[in-house]
């Protein structure tokens, strides 16, 4: 018998398929190689972002870097080749409670991704991220001002009850003082917090329109997630033992990044100081 018939019985495939598979050998490890120098690009970028980072984010990074940059699929399909993941927070189980309240109403995408604003104070984002620290984790919801980058108020707690927001809210409110710009507008994701009646109710009552991100999509809200990713980097928070040297080290970050943190897309001022600048244009 032939030994290459044995050998496709023996493996069950047909002797067709066994030269069709050879002829395209070089084929198979020229996309290998590619496939592997693709790998190494892309975990040089998920490195620099301490594995905080997902297809999306690393997508946007390979647009930056590359005039041809490769697909979203085929970047999901390498992380999942090589087996690297985004080293994400846990997902919000307010979320799962939302979806089955009723009264809970989400709102258009009214921002739209204008993230290139002239005028202070007229449009703000708003988040929450954790931060985890000797085991412990503690919340920390911010508002940031799109045209100077500013972290207008923000609000640290060691639960995700509604008061982290309301509390937030109350903060800008004392921030704008009788100063509300009439097309102010605060944009936010579709979470269990913002979708919440009484915060609507609180934002309305404040003059300010409501916007939110489509959903499951954080690119609609990129700024504030750049801020927290940056401030994670930037912050030595893990070693920190107790909540109240926690909030303290918060409270500095915020005033070193709005006064000190000098920004390249800001012609290299600090918040504070683009802010002053656009006040004078």
């Amino acid at each position: 018998m032939n030994s290459v018939s044995e050998l496709c019985t023996v493996a069950h495939v047909s002797r067709s398929g066994y030269y069709a598979w050879l002829r395209n050998t070089e084929k198979h490890a020229i996309r290998e190689n590619n496939d592997y120098e693709d790998y190494l690009f892309l975990k040089c970028i998920y490195d620099a972002f301490k594995g905080k980072v997902g297809y999306r984010g690393l997508y946007m990074k390979v647009c930056e870097l590359l005039e041809n940059p490769m697909n979203p699929k085929k970047i999901r399909r390498l992380m999942r080749k090589y087996n690297f993941f985004a080293k994400v927070r846990r997902a919000n189980p307010y979320k799962n409670i939302a979806k089955a309240t009723q009264e809970h109403k989400t709102l258009p995408n009214r921002l739209n991704r204008e993230f290139t604003q002239d005028e202070p104070e007229k449009v703000f984002l708003t988040d929450i991220t954790y931060l985890k620290y000797r085991g412990k984790t503690a919340y920390l919801s911010c508002v940031k001002d799109v045209a100077t980058r500013e972290i207008v108020a923000y609000e640290l707690s060691q639960t995700l009850k509604m008061s982290i927001v309301y509390n937030t809210l109350a903060k800008l409110e004392e921030k704008l003082g009788n100063n509300i710009h009439p097309e102010a507008m605060i944009h936010s994701d579709q979470g269990f917090h913002y979708t919440h009646p009484e915060f609507q109710k609180r934002v309305k009552q404040m003059n300010l329109k409501q916007s939110m991100s489509r959903r499951g999509n954080c690119i609609d809200n990129a700024p504030m997630e750049s801020f927290f990713g940056h401030m994670k980097d930037e912050m030595d928070y893990k070693e920190v033992h107790t909540f109240e040297e926690l909030k303290q080290l918060v409270n500095q970050y915020m005033i070193f990044y709005n006064a000190s943190r000098r920004q390249w897309n800001l012609k290299k001022m600090t918040p504070a100081e683009y802010r002053s600048h656009l006040i004078a244009a």
